[in-house]
């Protein structure tokens, strides 16, 4: 499999970042052990702790998956706010029949200190339960996905592999939180550090957030550079708060005047240029799709206010926000 040191997280030196894993009764062990393992495998490839795991689940106890194999976990209620920078929820089976007061008002907790918080599989649906994805783009598994619209008409619920909104990361399940890992340790470490992470696992088909709805990157765009890849799945992944061109050249593991030429040569815009185009067709499938107030679609979107994006979406369209969704 390679030596530990194969590959380098290029971050500097700083603590383990703490992850707690939540555990519902009846999880799905697959998609458990894809969250888990890349980061696993990114503490071996980096030499040190990136990343320090914690399993838990209200009560405690030895949690059993839906195959009968278990995790001994901590009770949740032992559990301070500030023990972790982010919290996945792992759920399979029927996650809306599942009633836990205490998780709900733990999890309420974790966001008011601004705790990231996520959801595998079935964990998504146990958030907006809860009130946590108001204003959030996130997935679910497709399974849950009509009973999760039932919950309420405003949640930004879209079918993707994996979504990733500011604070919070979602996945549909099954392998996709490999993806989902892929794109976090990336944003993270670097896509060269990410991509050893993924070779690791043989997981050399790095999926893009939008599959399978939409054709892969390589395809939708044409491209095979790794960097130029890189960037684009980076972009997808932070529509809500953008990167600086400079930022994603360095997560991308090239220059700022390479990356720009990347996109110059081969998708025929700067990349500035495309990240506004991309933010900018979000907002109007958002505008056409959603009743979100104009001002939460320019949030959402990465515009630092409702006059910004107005100005930007009228040169783009010819249209205000609100004309558009008027002609809908």
């Amino acid at each position: 499999m390679g030596s530990p040191t194969a590959g380098s997280a290029h971050s500097t030196e700083a603590p383990a970042r703490r992850i707690g894993i939540v555990l519902i009764p009846g999880y799905a062990l697959m998609s458990t052990a894809a969250a888990v393992e890349p980061l696993r495998a990114a503490n071996l490839l980096a030499g040190r702790d990136l990343y320090a795991l914690r399993y838990l689940s209200p009560g405690g106890g030895r949690i059993s998956a839906s195959v009968g194999s278990a995790f001994d976990t901590d009770a949740i209620e032992t559990c301070a706010g500030d023990s972790f920078d982010l919290v996945f929820v792992v759920a399979g089976g029927d996650p809306l029949a599942v009633h836990e007061p205490v998780l709900n008002a733990w999890l309420r907790r974790l966001d008011a200190r601004g705790v990231a918080l996520g959801g595998i599989s079935g964990g998504a649906a146990l958030l907006a339960k809860a009130g946590l994805m108001t204003n959030r783009r996130f997935t679910v598994h497709w399974e849950h996905e009509a009973a999760v619209r039932s919950l309420s008409d405003t949640l930004l619920i879209e079918r993707r592999l994996f979504v990733i909104d500011r604070d919070r990361y979602t996945c549909a399940g099954g392998v996709a939180p490999l993806d989902m890992m892929h794109a976090l340790i990336a944003a993270e470490h670097g896509a060269a550090f990410a991509r050893s992470v993924s070779d690791w696992f043989i997981h050399t088909n790095i999926r893009a957030p939008e599959q399978p709805q939409k054709a892969g990157l390589i395809e939708q765009y044409g491209t095979h550079h790794p960097a130029l890849l890189a960037a684009l799945e980076l972009m997808e992944s932070h529509l809500a708060d953008p990167l600086s061109v400079e930022q994603l050249a360095h997560l991308a593991g090239v220059s700022p005047r390479q990356l720009q030429r990347l996109f110059q040569q081969q998708l025929g815009r700067s990349a500035k240029r495309f990240y506004l185009d991309r933010r900018l067709a979000k907002a109007d499938e958002l505008l056409r799709r959603t009743r979100l107030a104009i001002p939460e679609v320019a949030g959402l979107c990465g515009f630092a206010n409702p006059a910004h994006f107005a100005r930007a979406f009228r040169v783009d369209t010819g249209e205000t926000p609100t004309e558009r969704r008027r002609r809908g």
